[in-house]
C-alpha cells in the first residue's frame, strides 16, 4: 500500500478559497493556496458528533483517522458534514508518534503544514505565555511594587524536552530562582484560548490567570502586571479558526491543542461554533481514550459552551484490544479472539461512561486491519450489542470516505433520532476533591483517592475561592484508566493518588496531577526526528 505522503501526493487539492466558497464564507484570511484564517461564526445550527476511542496502546486506535473518514463518509451519503479538529504539537511529530494529521486515504492536508508551523498558532501562544513571565521577572528587577513572594507561573515551550522541566532563571541579576518549562500545549494560554467564546473573552481569561501570590498571600494577576493587552496582541490571529480540507475536499476547521492526558485536549469552542455554523453535522474528536478527552470535552468545554452532543463514536481496534489483552504487538496479526476478549473490559468501560455517566448515545467504530478476521470482530460486534450500542466495521485508512459509509449511515442515524440531554459527572457544587472523586470512580472505576500533603494544602486554600465552583482537569497518564500505565484493561480496587491540584483561574478549572505524569514530555530513545530527512527541493520524508 502506499504511503501516507504519496497517497496525499496523489490528490489535488482544491483552492481554500473554492473550500470557502462552498461554505459561503467571504470574510477569510489566506495563508497561501490551501490554508486560511476564518471570522468564528455563532449561527449554531448542526449536530454534535463526538469521537472518541479505548486508552492507547502501542498497536493504534487511529481516532483522527476515523474522525476524517467519517465526515468524508457522510458528506458521500448527502450529509452536510464539517470537521473541526484539534492542531497537532512539534512534541509527538518530532518524539513518538510523528504527525496527527490522519493517515492512508482519511488525511487532512496539507498535512505537512499542519503537522509543522500551521499558520502560527503554538507558536503566538508561546509567545504570549513567555512575553508574561518575561514581565513577571521585569516587574521583580525593578523593585517588586506588588511585593510578589512566591511565583506559579511557568515558561512553555512547543517541544519534547525533559532537561527543561525544572530550570533556574536569573543567574545575571540578584533574582536567581527555579523555574520550569511546560510544553505548549498545557499552558493555561492555551487552555484560554480553547474555551474563550471571542477576542473579548479571551482578553478577560487572560487577565484572570493567576502567576503567583504576594507577601500577604493574595493571588497576583497577569492583570495585575497590565500583561493582558500585550498578549492578546500576540493572539489576535491566533484566536480565529484556520480552514483546510480533507483529501476528499470536506471542510476542517484545525484549532486548539492537544494533549488531553496533561491538558483539556479539545478544540477551540469558536473554531466548534463555527462548523456548527456552516455544517449540518459537525464531527469532532477528543484526545486519548474516553476518560481523558471526551470525560473533558464533556465535563470542561460542553459545559462552558453550552454544546450537547448528538452522538458519540468510540472507536477500537482489534489488534489494539489484543495489545491490551496481554498479546505482544509482534503478535497482534495472528488471529486470537481470547485476547480480544481480554481487552474488551476497557472498551465496556468507556461504553458504559458514555451511557450511564453522560447519559448519551453512541456508536462503536471498528477500525479495521487487515489482519482482523471475522470471528475477532465478531467478538466486538457481540460485546457492544449486549449493552444496546451498535459495533460498525470502517476502513476509512485503505479507502477513504467510501469505507466509512456504513459508519456514517448509522452514526447520521443516531444523531437525527437522539434527544438525549447531556449529564455531567459532577455538579459544580461540589468541593474540588470531591469533584476529583466523582470522575475517578465514576469515570475511571477507581475505589479511592489519595491526596499527597501538597495537594491537600493546595485544597485548602481553595476553599472559597473562584474554583470552587468551576470544573476539574485531571491529569494522568493515558494509557490506563487508571494513573498507574502498567494496569491496562478494566482496573479495579485500585487508588488514584493526586499529588498537586493547581487552580487555573484564565482557564476556569482546577489542574489536579495524579500519578506520576509530567506536563513536559521527554524525547524517546529513538525520537521520530532522528528519522526525517529533508530534499533540496523541500520534500519532507518520514513526517507521518
Amino acid at each position: 500500500m502506499k504511503s501516507d505522503i504519496e497517497i496525499a501526493e496523489s490528490v489535488t487539492l482544491q483552492p481554500v478559497s473554492e473550500i470557502a466558497r462552498r461554505l459561503g464564507i467571504t470574510d477569510f484570511e489566506p495563508y497561501g493556496r490551501y490554508k486560511a484564517k476564518v471570522s468564528p461564526q455563532k449561527k449554531r445550527r448542526g449536530k454534535l458528533i463526538l469521537v472518541t476511542a479505548i486508552n492507547p496502546t502501542a498497536a493504534g486506535e487511529g481516532k483522527t483517522t476515523v474522525s476524517i473518514g467519517l465526515a468524508d463518509g457522510m458528506n458521500r451519503i448527502g450529509k452536510n458534514t464539517v470537521l473541526a479538529l484539534r492542531e497537532p504539537s512539534l512534541g509527538p511529530v518530532f518524539g513518538v508518534k510523528g504527525g496527527a494529521a490522519g493517515g492512508g486515504y482519511a488525511q487532512i492536508a496539507p498535512m505537512d503544514d499542519i503537522n509543522l508551523h500551521f499558520t502560527g498558532d503554538l507558536h503566538a501562544i508561546t509567545a504570549a505565555n513567555n512575553l508574561l513571565s518575561a514581565m513577571i521577572d521585569n516587574h521583580i528587577y525593578f523593585g517588586n511594587k506588588l511585593n510578589i513572594k512566591k511565583i506559579t507561573w511557568h515558561r512553555c515551550l512547543d517541544c519534547n524536552d525533559r532537561a527543561l522541566r525544572n530550570v533556574v532563571v536569573g543567574l545575571n541579576w540578584n533574582c536567581v530562582r527555579e523555574d520550569s518549562f511546560d510544553i505548549t500545549a498545557a499552558s493555561e494560554v492555551m487552555a484560554a484560548l480553547c474555551l474563550a467564546s471571542d477576542a473579548h473573552d479571551l482578553k478577560t481569561r487572560l487577565g484572570d490567570i493567576i502567576i503567583g501570590f504576594s507577601g500577604d498571600g493574595a493571588p497576583v494577576t497577569a492583570r495585575d502586571l497590565k500583561a493582558e493587552e500585550a498578549m492578546a496582541i500576540l493572539l489576535k490571529d491566533a484566536v480565529k479558526p484556520n480552514l483546510v480540507q480533507t483529501l476528499e475536499h470536506t471542510p476542517a476547521f484545525v484549532h486548539g491543542g492537544p494533549f488531553a492526558n496533561i491538558a483539556h485536549g479539545c478544540n477551540s469552542v469558536v473554531a466548534t461554533e463555527t462548523a456548527l455554523s456552516y455544517g449540518d453535522y459537525v464531527v469532532t474528536e477528543a484526545g486519548f481514550g474516553a476518560d481523558l478527552g471526551a470525560e473533558k470535552f464533556l465535563d470542561i468545554k460542553c459545559r462552558a459552551a453550552g454544546f450537547n452532543p448528538s452522538a458519540v463514536v468510540i472507536v477500537a481496534t482489534v489488534r489494539a484490544l489484543k495489545n491490551g489483552g496481554g498479546i505482544p504487538k509482534e503478535r497482534l496479526g495472528e488471529e486470537n479472539v481470547e485476547a480480544v476478549g481480554k481487552g474488551l473490559p476497557n472498551l465496556i468501560k468507556h461504553i458504559e461512561n458514555i451511557k450511564n455517566v453522560f447519559g448519551l448515545d453512541c456508536v462503536v467504530a471498528i477500525n479495521r486491519f487487515y489482519t482482523d478476521t471475522e470471528a475477532e470482530i465478531a467478538a466486538v460486534e457481540e460485546a457492544a450489542e449486549k449493552l444496546g450500542v451498535c459495533a460498525v466495521v470502517t476502513e476509512c485508512f485503505a479507502n477513504g470516505g467510501a469505507g466509512a459509509e456504513a459508519l456514517a449511515r448509522k452514526v447520521a442515524d443516531v444523531a437525527d433520532r437522539s434527544d438525549k440531554k447531556l449529564k455531567f459527572a459532577y455538579p459544580l457544587d461540589m468541593s474540588v476533591a470531591d469533584k476529583i472523586r466523582a470522575v475517578a470512580k465514576k469515570i475511571y472505576g477507581a475505589a479511592d483517592v489519595k491526596f499527597m500533603p501538597a495537594a491537600v494544602k493546595s485544597l485548602a486554600a481553595l476553599d472559597g475561592t473562584a474554583a470552587a465552583g468551576q470544573p476539574v482537569c485531571i491529569a494522568k497518564t493515558q494509557y490506563s484508566l487508571s494513573d498507574n500505565a502498567a494496569l491496562l484493561g478494566r482496573p479495579q480496587g485500585f487508588t488514584l493518588t493526586v499529588r498537586d491540584v493547581v487552580y487555573r483561574a484564565g482557564a476556569r478549572f482546577t489542574v489536579a496531577l495524579a500519578g506520576d505524569i509530567m506536563l513536559m514530555p521527554g524525547l524517546p530513545a529513538v525520537p521520530n526526528a532522528e528519522k526525517m530527512s529533508i530534499s533540496p527541493d523541500g520534500v519532507i520524508r518520514g513526517l507521518f
